[in-house]
């Protein structure tokens, strides 16, 4: 029997049976669909968090105390001042290319409004190392920071909140019962990490460690000149702090290794997702199956026919064969646009991003195609191998 005849007669052995056949696709329709949506789901949201990586600014080197591969080890105190602040921007060779930081959550009040927020206390050089836009007025300056003028830049939406539709320049503010006024504020940016990087208000450094009343300065960030020195300035910058506190261990990150080890993390969710969603397509798989099995059982006179006739048991396999895979990849193609489309939906309708890929359409596929050639192969071979003479007595 020529392919294409097979082709012909296992399409008619479907049609002749349609809502069994398209019973029996439901389950790989349901599992493609469900990989297709999920790998897509896990897809946009690792090229969500390397675009807010990535947005941070370019060529980044955060440096914090402790060892950063010491999983579940206790938090480490910051030794770090203002004058290793001042040792580090001699090891990089220009100042505005390190910035710093010192957090705490604030309640801000603006009358009878407050919100609660995060207060960072920075150097002006924040705006340059990463990437931040001012909405109204200005950043802090250098003066601010050498004076601890009380000035403050609020994110957009604690300036909502605390202001609502007024302009909030040169208005008062008071954190943890100090007045500030505001000289600024940020554009919108929404979440980033988990970070809600509008809920922020950002202070002169010596303004906030007064405030606290401390000297301590949580961590640091450098904006290297390219990525060829990135991890040579990393190296020496920790040598400089550690010879400065020998009983502290410092940790040097950059962007690139904050997306490996991010990237790994969502691919090995993705793939477990992908994993529990293919338990559907194997459970389609076992249908499909056992659909065959029943259809060589009800056609077994009309194999008995076709072997009597001159059709060899490798051409009774085949036709069986073929309608396996023909459910199978039809019932992918049909889960492909359902998932396709349910991952459309989901990106565009809520705030889970999705996004997809041609590799992971091509997986689907070739996994309902599979599944129709493993699981086909046992009923093709039943029917192969029926006597025909057996075949031809049975009622």
């Amino acid at each position: 029997m020529r392919l294409a005849e097979a082709w012909r007669v296992a399409l008619e052995a479907l049609r002749a049976n349609r809502l069994r056949s398209m019973l029996t696709m439901l389950g790989v329709i349901i599992g493609v669909a469900a990989v297709v949506a999920l790998v897509a789901i896990g897809t946009g949201t690792k090229q969500q968090i390397e675009q807010q990586v990535e947005g941070l600014g370019s060529n980044l080197l955060i440096v914090v105390p402790g060892r950063l591969e010491s999983v579940g080890a206790a938090p480490t105190s910051s030794p770090i001042t203002l004058d290793d602040v001042e040792a580090v921007s001699r090891v990089v060779g220009d100042p505005s290319r390190v910035a710093v930081t010192i957090s705490s959550g604030e309640t801000v009040r603006a009358g009878s409004r407050s919100a609660f927020a995060t207060m960072n206390g920075v150097l002006e050089t924040t705006p340059t190392v990463f990437v931040r836009r001012l909405d109204r007025g200005a950043y802090l300056s250098r003066t601010d920071v050498d004076t601890a003028r009380r000035v403050a830049v609020l994110g957009a939406g604690t300036a909502r909140q605390l202001f609502g539709e007024r302009d909030p320049i040169g208005r008062q503010i008071t954190i943890g019962g100090v007045r500030f006024r505001v000289i600024g504020t940020f554009e919108a940016l929404g979440q980033s990490l988990g970070v809600d990087r509008d809920g922020e208000v950002h202070v002169p450094v010596t303004a906030a460690q007064r405030l606290l009343g401390t000297e301590r300065i949580d961590g640091l960030a450098i904006r290297a000149p390219d990525r060829e020195r990135i991890d040579q300035l990393g190296a020496d910058v920790v040598a400089t702090l550690t010879e400065r506190h020998p009983d502290t261990d410092f940790s040097a990150v950059t962007q690139e290794q904050i997306l490996g080890v991010l990237g790994d993390i969502l691919g090995v969710l993705t793939g477990v997702l992908a994993a529990i969603a293919g338990i559907s397509l194997l459970v389609g798989g076992v249908g499909v199956s056992n659909i065959m099995l029943v259809s060589v059982r009800e056609r077994t006179k009309e194999i008995g026919l076709r072997k009597a006739v001159g059709a060899r048991p490798r051409d009774i396999g085949v036709q069986f064969l073929l309608e396996a895979v023909l459910l199978t990849t039809t019932g992918g193609v049909l889960g492909m646009i359902l998932g396709g489309s349910a991952a459309l939906l989901v990106d565009r309708l809520s705030p889970v991003p999705a996004a997809l890929t041609w590799w992971s359409m091509a997986l689907a596929f070739g996994v309902s195609a599979a599944v129709g050639i493993v699981f086909g192969v046992v009923p093709a071979q039943r029917a192969g191998r029926l006597d025909p003479v057996v075949a031809l007595r049975t009622e």
